[in-house]
């Protein structure tokens, strides 16, 4: 291999100790060891578990990768020992300085690909391991690690990995920041004869290092005879076919795809070399790994979040103490239907089934029978299949609701494709984090999703929903279009595809983001038809129902229920601009009987309703039942909309994203209260509270215990699969329940009464702890939005846990010009209805909420504002 870096890279050096005092770094961990005749520096627990009695169940081997060395991996091994001591579960970790990085010794040769993992097997045959071992790596460090997996089956008892990638597809090209570093005249300036690459990872933090842990990883590469190995690294990358260490590459990433022993990927989707494109590879090969992608975190991971807690949890769950992988629950609901049986079984019917309302930069609206509807989507199925779409494949859809969505969705389901549907409300950042987490194969959008796409880099082949100029798809990376589609399958001859089992995946739903980034929320076709039969069951739906959807999901289920459905002219990413006139118009379409609305859409229609002809009135007259979910409801809102549809049952159920419909409640259910009542399960689903503690955290064992105020934990057939990449949040949603049954940790705060009704009291990390213990929010804001002057309150805590002050924040009518400290006169009366003690009272113009709801508000921003305000801030 001819070499490209200045002579100091091939500078020898023995292996050395590092200096006493790196922050984080305990020196006992510490050793040289000699491995066919080359000295490593390793940081290695094992001494210190022997020198205290301990056997450790296996070893974790940590392989850092360029330009880091094994500092890295400190936290881990510091916290691996503080366990086993403590009397937890032994693992013993070695982190490794490769040779010519860190403190281990400088060679003076070039070493590819081959011989780093060659390297690797001499060093843990000096060491004896003899399993079993769990590899850990990062970076290139990756790879490496991977390759001395493949090669020791015997030791190996399972894989975690940090950012890294081990495919390059030929169709792009490796990451600008390496094509940079790899350029004619820059590699070795770049790598060895200044420290810039080294800078520049180091950059890479989020939040930035401290100055003395920067200082840490820097301490090895002191001058340009230390930082050879760092060229070398970069150097070896294989950016094309001829590279020496393409073929190592190409050789360790067909036999990950054969790995069959538990695995784990940590990701930092914030990373500008591993993006989400290498962390979707890996998934692809190693489809049974747990993944967790924490938002926020990139390239320096392990510096971003606490990875090593992460990484042990994840240990003592696969393992838990005997290195064997506890035998899965087979936890999947049965289906008592499909999802296309209600099609099927209308495929000959000239009926109304969908009927798309027309707005004004649109055609006139279109109503599609079932019959065209059936064949609209077997022909699209047929043709998504020819263009590359296959059973597995995440499929973006960007497309408004209407005639085009509900044909490409239920296509998509046919041929086993998974969609992945996020709320246009998330905007563009929400938006690009979601698409770029779920990853999808394929992106299907109007003009302005694909538009979106194109600014801000989303994954996936583009299909548009129109036919677009050669132009104009060339421009924004269209492939083909869903008229194509359709043609092309009218013309296929051969069979439908098989259809989906009832446990392959179908949908990630993306939550609202109304509590935090939004998760993508994983559905089976099995756990999607058991949401059909629920809301079938409880409100009567099936053939004679017109359904009017302000909710684009209840758009989407109407065909799978055998119900005509109508989305209103609406703009979707802004709910609350629904009008009355638009809804009364999609009713009086499809002769609806039954409505639903989001809270957000709800107030809106009611303030719009005044200027209805009696025609409409009349269209609203015949609605039999009314829904409004998603967010507390006020009884006084409700019946301002039942008085728009006198002859409508109207109900508020309780649900999420992750779970549709848990309860219900109509409106002659609803009463004052300790929080918002929600009402009683719907069928199969079970309700229990596990208590708050006095630092309001849920503590208790869930129980449906009447009376006790703790996070709300549902189980019901219909509930959600699981969090998409989100291992660790999926793992706290079913923490403390009971094992082989399905369960789910809300997040929400409330508490069961006498009559088995449900009460919601606010959201679980809104919980106030005061010196008198926890208080939840909900109680005090709806005593204090009865005073006349207040449209809207929040209550949040302010100052230290456990010592935190109420604040009550407050919308008032006449609005307030500026927020601020309240008036005395309206301060008084606040406090009088709070019914408890206020320290203080905030007014502001308007209080923030989500788009999609416009009423969950953000209490903990609000409360941070409330506390700098206090303080004397703005």
């Amino acid at each position: 291999m001819t070499s490209r870096l200045p002579g100091a890279a091939r500078t020898t050096a023995p292996a050395q100790l590092p200096p006493p005092g790196l922050p984080g770094m305990r020196s006992e961990f510490s050793r040289l060891v000699t491995a066919a005749s080359r000295t490593w520096h390793v940081l290695d627990s094992g001494p210190v578990l022997a020198a205290n009695g301990i056997e450790p169940v296996g070893t974790v081997l940590c392989v850092h990768g360029n330009p880091t060395w094994s500092y890295l991996w400190r936290s881990l091994v510091a916290q691996a020992a503080d366990q086993a001591l403590a009397g937890g579960t032994a693992w013993r970790v070695i982190a490794v300085d490769q040779l010519d990085m860190g403190f281990s010794e400088r060679t003076g040769v070039e070493r590819d690909l081959t011989r780093r993992v060659g390297d690797l097997g001499d060093l843990t045959d000096e060491l004896g391991l003899s399993g079993p071992v769990v590899t850990f790596g990062h970076d290139w460090g990756g790879v490496i690690s991977l390759g001395w997996a493949v090669d020791h089956p015997d030791l190996l008892a399972a894989s975690m990995l940090l950012n890294t990638a081990i495919h390059q597809p030929e169709s792009s090209k490796i990451p600008a920041p390496l094509r940079f570093a790899l350029g004619r005249g820059v590699l070795g300036r770049a790598t060895v004869t200044t420290p810039a690459f080294l800078e520049t990872t180091l950059a890479l933090a989020h939040p930035a290092l401290d100055v003395d842990v920067k200082d840490a990883f820097r301490a090895p590469y002191r001058g340009a005879r230390r930082r050879g190995g760092i060229g070398g690294f970069v150097a070896d990358i294989p950016a094309d076919a001829g590279h020496v260490s393409e073929p190592e590459r190409r050789r360790i990433a067909e036999a990950v795809a054969g790995l069959r022993v538990p695995a784990l990927m940590l990701w930092g989707p914030r990373d500008p070399i591993f993006s989400d494109r290498y962390l979707d590879d890996l998934v692809h090969r190693l489809p049974h790994a747990d993944v967790h992608r924490f938002e926020g975190a990139g390239h320096l991971i392990a510096e971003d979040v606490d990875f090593a807690a992460a990484a042990l949890t994840w240990l003592d769950d696969r393992f838990a103490g005997t290195a064997e992988r506890p035998e899965a629950q087979e936890l999947a609901p049965a289906s008592p239907t499909t999802l296309f049986a209600p099609l099927d079984a209308r495929r000959t019917s000239d009926a109304t089934a969908v009927v798309e309302m027309a707005a004004a930069d649109r055609p006139p609206r279109a109503t599609v029978s079932w019959r065209s509807l059936m064949r609209r989507v077997e022909r699209l199925a047929k043709g998504l299949v020819l263009a590359g779409v296959n059973p597995g494949d995440r499929v973006s859809l960007l497309v408004p609701p209407g005639a085009d969505l509900t044909a490409v969705l239920y296509a998509c389901l046919r041929i086993g494709a998974v969609v992945v549907v996020a709320d246009a409300g998330l905007g563009a950042k929400g938006l690009t984090r979601a698409v770029r987490g779920a990853y999808p194969q394929h992106l299907i959008g109007a003009l302005p999703g694909l538009s979106a796409a194109r600014a801000f880099g989303w994954p996936g082949q583009k299909i548009s929903t129109e036919a677009l100029p050669a132009a104009a798809a060339a421009a924004l990376g269209v492939k083909h279009s869903l008229p194509e589609l359709q043609s092309i399958g009218a013309a296929d001859a051969s069979p439908m595809p098989s259809m989906p089992a009832a446990s392959d995946p179908a949908a990630i739903l993306f939550t609202s983001g109304s509590t935090g980034p939004a998760k993508g929320v994983a559905y089976t076709h099995a756990q999607l038809a058991a949401v059909c039969s629920v809301l079938a069951d409880t409100y009567d739906v099936g053939s004679e129902t017109g359904i009017v959807a302000g909710f684009a999901p209840f758009a989407l289920l109407g065909p799978a229920l055998g119900a005509r459905s109508v989305t209103p002219d609406m703009d979707v990413t802004n709910p609350k601009t629904l009008t009355a006139d638009a809804v009364a118009a999609a009713a009086a379409e499809i002769d609806a009987t039954v409505v639903f609305l989001s809270p957000a859409a709800l107030a809106n229609v009611v303030a719009t309703s005044d200027g209805l002809s009696p025609e409409r009135r009349q269209a609203l007259d015949r609605v039999q039942t009314f829904l409004s979910a998603g967010a507390p409801v006020s009884a006084a809102l409700l019946e301002k909309a039942q008085r728009l549809m006198p002859a409508a049952s109207a109900h508020t159920p309780y649900g999420m994203t992750e779970c549709l419909l848990l309860t219900d409640v109509s409106l002659d259910g609803l009463e004052p209260g300790n929080g918002v009542c929600v009402g009683t399960p719907t069928s199969g689903v079970r309700v229990r509270i596990s208590a708050l503690d006095a630092d309001g955290t849920a503590t208790g064992t869930p129980s449906d215990e009447a009376g006790v105020t703790g996070e709300i934990v549902v189980s019901a057939p219909h509930l959600f699969d699981h969090y998409d990449r989100l291992w660790l949040t999926d793992r706290a949603s079913r923490r403390g329940v009971t094992a082989g049954e399905r369960w789910h940790r809300t997040g929400d705060v409330g508490h069961l009464d006498a009559s088995g009704r449900l009460w919601v009291e606010g959201r679980l990390p809104h919980v106030i702890t005061t010196p008198e213990g926890a208080l939840t929010p909900v109680a005090a804001e709806q005593r204090i939005e009865s005073v006349p002057a207040v449209v809207r309150a929040a209550v949040v805590g302010t100052g230290p846990q456990g010592t935190q002050q109420v604040v009550a924040v407050v919308e008032t009518m006449p609005r307030a010009t500026r927020a601020g400290l309240a008036g005395p006169a309206i301060s008084s009366v606040v406090r009088s209805a709070a019914g408890v003690s206020v320290a203080a009272v905030l007014t502001v113009p308007e209080l923030p909420t989500d788009v999609r709801h416009n009423s969950k508000i953000d209490r903990t921003a609000l409360g941070e504002w409330a506390g700098e305000v206090l303080a004397g801030g703005r």
